[in-house]
């Protein structure tokens, strides 16, 4: 497999590394649940940021780079002596021939980190890990793991636009896909409406564009997907609430109707499960496991109100449907114009302008 390799640009490497990682606390400061106790990424800020993934544009023409990111791996050498060789191998390239990272310098030394920068198509999955002095490690930085079925352990990454199942089983998703559905405005009959509307008027050139990939298309326009994507992620602290949450929702659906899969019960049961979680009082809910059901509720609808309105390369939003269904809604009665005219701020094929990238 053929892959571009750019130079990486040692500003942009010690931007980020001077923010997350060069720091000496040794206490375990961000850890919030998700790591171990003697887990050295507890001592990093925000390690999820790592390998950096970016817009990439080669300076002709941002819609003709859309489709691909730039993928930058960092490397931090903690020792007195430099590693005489670091390299990564990954699904991205060839599994065999490892590819150099190189040294970062600063006003001519070297800083003890290493970067390489490549160019990956969006809406990827791929795994990863480092040569370093002939032994194969996993990223120490990055704190996403899949462990294969050789019980091989290997680091990941995902760029943007993913729509790959990452944190979720397929039931745990048809049920979070239910509860999403009931918060968010597309499961009224208007909603839905607009829904259909604005996919079926799209052309195909057009869906092209704003669907660079397979996508999940679903009453939340993917607001699911983007919490699927911000667990693997950013929001990996809070994946645990999640599972023992969508658990015992499974358990509290099924001894109220034992016939019916929970993700094919009524929306009336899932009107009434909903409003008995925002009061925190639910019968049947295992509060030894999760005492707090109205917690995981305002966590659920944060972050499902900010994937179906965030920017579509975060995985939610998809095609932008739920910024146009806020410029139908809100208008200008004197002009009938938007008052939400957000394709003037969202850079091509999304929206019209030319200044950002993305």
């Amino acid at each position: 497999m053929a892959i571009q390799v750019l130079d990486p640009d040692p500003e942009y490497v010690l931007n980020h590394c001077t923010k997350y990682l060069a720091r000496d606390n040794t206490d375990p400061r961000h850890n919030f649940g998700q790591f171990g106790s003697d887990d050295t990424k507890a001592r990093i800020a925000e390690s999820w940021r790592f390998p950096l993934i970016d817009t990439y544009s080669d300076g002709t023409s941002s819609k003709s780079n859309y489709a691909v990111n730039q993928v930058t791996f960092v490397y931090q050498n903690r020792d007195v002596v430099s590693p005489v060789s670091i390299g990564v191998i990954g699904t991205f390239a060839t599994l065999y021939e490892p590819i150099p990272l190189r040294p970062i310098q600063f006003l001519g030394e070297n800083t003890g980190y290493f970067a390489l920068t490549v160019i990956v198509p969006k809406a990827e999955v791929h795994l990863y890990k480092y040569l370093v002095n002939n032994q194969y490690i996993i990223d120490p930085i990055n704190p996403q793991r899949v462990t294969l079925d050789n019980n091989k352990t290997w680091s990941r990454f995902f760029t943007q636009f993913c729509t790959q199942p990452l944190s979720f089983e397929d039931w745990e998703y048809a049920i979070l896909q239910r509860l999403v559905a009931h918060i968010l405005p597309f499961r009224t009959r208007e909603g839905q409406n607009f829904i259909d509307r604005y996919y079926n008027i799209l052309d195909k050139q057009d869906k092209a564009a704003l669907f660079p990939s397979a996508y999940r298309l679903d009453e939340s326009v993917g607001a699911a997907n983007y919490i699927d994507c911000i667990l693997a992620r950013e929001e990996n602290h809070h994946l645990i609430d999640y599972k023992i949450c969508i658990s015992e929702i499974n358990q509290v659906l099924r001894q109220r109707n034992p016939f019916i899969d929970p993700q094919d019960i009524s929306v009336e049961m899932y009107a009434q499960l909903y409003d008995e979680m925002a009061a925190n009082t639910v019968p049947g809910w295992d509060y030894s496991k999760y005492g707090r059901p109205r917690y995981f509720w305002e966590l659920l609808r944060r972050h499902t109100f900010t994937g179906a309105f965030s920017h579509p390369k975060y995985g939610g939003n998809i095609g932008a449907a739920g910024w146009a269904y806020l410029a139908e809604r809100y208008l200008d009665t004197a002009t009938n114009t938007t008052l939400f005219n957000w394709q003037r701020a969202i850079e091509s094929p999304l929206g019209i302008n030319k200044d950002y990238h993305g």
